[in-house]
C-alpha cells in the first residue's frame, strides 16, 4: 500500500534532471503521488514527467518561490508532503526514514540533510554539508513565504532525520551555471534584506565580505575540500559582495525594489 504522501517538485526547463529525480523517488519511496509544478517550461520537462507517471500542473513562478511552493502544497492530495528539487536525488536511507515518519503519522515536521555536489565533486565543508532543510511535513496548515531562500511555516515542532539519510544535490554542473544563477539570487537576496528593513554602508559591505570568506574557509573548514574549497570561498565572497552592494543601491533608489 502506498504512503499517504505527495512528493512535490518545482521545475522549469529541467529536462536533463526531471527524469532522474522522479526515478530516484520511485526507486526508494512508495509515495501515493508525484506532483510537478511546471513554470512554463519550453523544453520537454512536462512531457518527461507525465511519461513517468507524475501529475503535472502548469503554474507561473513570477519570481516568487514562496508562493510557488505554497501553490504546490495546496495541490497535494495526500496528508503528508515531501519537497524535492529536480536537481536532487532520493537515497535509500532517506526513503526509509521518510516512510517511517509518514507511517507513524505523528504531528511533526522533519528536516533532512543534503550532500551537495559542485562540478561533480562532493562538498562536505564550508556549510555545504549536512545542509539541513525542512522537506517533510503534514500538508494541513503549512505554507511558504519568501522570494528566495524561502521559509516553510508548519504548525508543528520539527525533528531532524539522521545525517546519513541525505539527499544528493547536484548543485551546479559548471561555473557558467553558477554565475548565471548568481545574479538573480543576489538580486532576490538584496530585495529580501531591503524589505526586512536591513541597510548597509560601504564599510558594512567590506565587513560582510571579509567575514563571509573567513567563516566559509576557516570556521566551516572549507579548506578541507581542497581546490574546490578555495574556489568556493572566493566565489562566496563575490556573492556576498553582490548582494550587499545591491542592497546599498536599493536604499538609494537605484535598482528594483519589487
Amino acid at each position: 500500500m502506498s504512503l499517504d504522501l505527495s512528493v512535490l517538485i518545482l521545475a522549469r526547463n529541467e529536462q536533463k534532471n526531471i527524469g532522474d529525480c522522479i526515478a530516484s523517488v520511485q526507486k526508494y519511496l512508495d509515495a501515493e503521488e508525484i506532483v510537478v509544478i511546471d513554470d512554463d517550461s519550453t523544453d520537454d520537462t512536462a512531457a518527461i514527467a507525465r511519461e513517468m507517471g507524475a501529475r503535472v500542473i502548469a503554474h507561473a513562478l513570477d519570481g516568487n518561490f514562496g508562493q510557488q511552493q505554497t501553490f504546490a502544497i495546496e495541490q497535494a492530495r495526500c496528508g503528508w508532503v515531501y519537497c524535492i528539487d529536480a536537481d536532487e536525488r532520493m537515497t535509500g536511507p532517506l526513503g526509509e526514514e521518510i516512510a517511517k515518519a509518514v507511517e507513524k503519522n505523528e504531528p511533526f515536521a522533519y528536516w533532512n540533510a543534503r550532500l551537495n555536489h559542485f562540478c561533480g565533486v562532493e562538498i562536505r565543508h564550508g556549510g555545504w554539508f549536512p545542509d539541513y532543510g525542512l522537506h517533510l511535513f503534514p500538508k494541513e496548515g503549512s505554507y511558504v513565504t519568501g522570494f528566495v531562500h524561502q521559509e516553510i511555516h508548519v504548525p508543528h515542532p520539527a525533528r531532524r532525520l539522521p545525517e546519513r539519510a541525505y539527499l544528493y544535490h547536484h548543485t551546479y554542473e559548471s561555473w557558467e551555471q553558477y554565475l548565471r544563477k548568481l545574479n538573480s539570487y543576489t538580486t532576490l537576496g538584496a530585495r529580501k534584506q531591503y524589505e526586512a528593513g536591513k541597510r548597509v554602508g560601504l564599510l558594512g559591505i567590506f565587513a560582510h565580505v571579509v567575514w563571509g570568506v573567513f567563516k566559509f574557509y576557516i570556521i566551516e573548514r572549507g579548506f578541507l575540500d581542497g581546490r574546490e574549497g578555495v574556489l568556493l570561498a572566493m566565489s562566496h565572497g563575490v556573492s556576498v559582495f553582490m548582494k550587499y552592494s545591491k542592497l546599498y543601491y536599493l536604499d538609494r533608489g537605484i535598482g528594483e525594489r519589487n
